[in-house]
């Protein structure tokens, strides 16, 4: 027993031992938790120039990583394996991650660039008087076209999508809630419906668009769309930004019958070991000319006010990417459903994209 004891203490010791070692060689290598910055965010959603910038500015090391989805990142910072200083989630999940406590609150006196924040983006729903979360980027989702692709017929509706002469011409994003809500919005049923015979009615009109669909795609789709690979798609605002920047015979429309109207914004996990320099970051992004230019490179809308006048007028005054009250009114955020829920959205997805196949 005394041996045994032995060799516990040993092990403890030289774990200790390892533990310190490796705490060491982080903070000598720039890893330490005062003198980083751990951001995890969407991929391709920030100016690198101003990580470089904000890196000189701060003094701090910026370690940046990316998600794909707000699923996986709630799931990476539910787990703590990583600690994370600032996070970017959408408005549901921001809800969800209160609900599970693993946000810490937004300390307001130290984000003076805050009111420079248009406030129609804040105190919403998802997170009341922002306690947790700072406005990011703001956007909907949307149809992209060619109409030399389709010679030359206007898309205005999600019913649209099902014209026969579509056949293997359109591409959807890869995501449950983003298909879903294109499904229940075109029977004029809301993107949060959870009355399951409208979800089924969705679901079996959604088999129906499968001869139209060319594929279920992740970030490759704004490739094939700029190269005429297909002629239609579904997208985020601002991938459609960056499509038709990369062509620009194609058009963006909102649909008449409605469509998602999402808000991204920064938080500070509950893990978080710089909160201070979580605040000198999210204060930094908030700078309006800081703000201009990350919209700029990223192609989504700026929650920003003042971020707006630095941008040019064609891009500010575009209501395909910056609609106007009229037309965001008729629009849906999504809403936390719950697990359960999304569970069964996710399966029916899943039970569509099997029925293409």
């Amino acid at each position: 027993m005394k041996q045994l004891m032995r060799v516990f203490i040993a092990i403890l010791l030289i774990s200790g031992a390892l533990i310190l070692l490796v705490d060491k060689l982080n903070s000598s290598a720039g890893y330490g938790g005062k003198n980083t910055l751990t951001i995890y965010n969407w991929g391709d959603y920030i100016d690198p120039d101003l990580i470089k910038e904000f890196e000189k500015e701060s003094g701090l090391k910026v370690i940046y990583q990316t998600f794909d989805s707000n699923e996986a990142m709630m799931t990476k910072i539910q787990q703590g394996g990583t600690t994370y200083d600032v996070a970017v989630p959408s408005e549901y999940a921001i809800e969800k991650m209160n609900e599970e406590h693993l946000l810490l609150p937004i300390d307001k006196s130290k984000l003076p660039n805050l009111k420079y924040i248009n406030p129609k983006f804040m105190d919403l729903s998802f997170d009341p008087d922002n306690k947790y979360s700072v406005p990011y980027f703001w956007g909907t989702v949307g149809i992209v076209y060619n109409p030399d692709m389709l010679g030359g017929k206007k898309i205005t509706s999600w019913n649209d999508l099902w014209d026969k002469d579509l056949k293997n011409q359109i591409l959807l994003v890869d995501g449950a809630r983003e298909v879903m809500g294109m499904g229940l919005n075109s029977l004029h049923y809301s993107l949060n419906d959870t009355n399951e015979k409208h979800l089924q009615e969705a679901k079996h009109k959604l088999d129906k668009l499968t001869p139209n669909i060319k594929a279920i795609v992740g970030d490759e789709i704004k490739m094939l769309l700029a190269n005429e690979e297909a002629a239609v798609g579904v997208v985020w605002s601002g991938d459609a930004a960056e499509i038709m920047y990369e062509n620009d015979k194609l058009d963006y429309v909102l649909p008449k019958e409605g469509t998602n109207l999402w808000f991204d914004n920064m938080v500070i996990p509950k893990t978080a070991k710089n909160v201070k320099g979580a605040h000198e970051f999210i204060n930094f992004m908030l700078d309006p000319k800081h703000a201009a230019q990350n919209a700029d490179y990223v192609g989504y809308s700026t929650p920003n006010a003042k971020a707006l006048t630095y941008l040019p007028k064609d891009v500010s005054s575009d209501t395909r990417f910056y609609p106007t009250d009229d037309m965001t009114d008729k629009l849906e955020v999504y809403e936390n459903l719950g697990k359960k829920m999304l569970a069964h959205y996710n399966e029916l997805f899943l039970e569509f994209k099997m029925h293409g196949k």
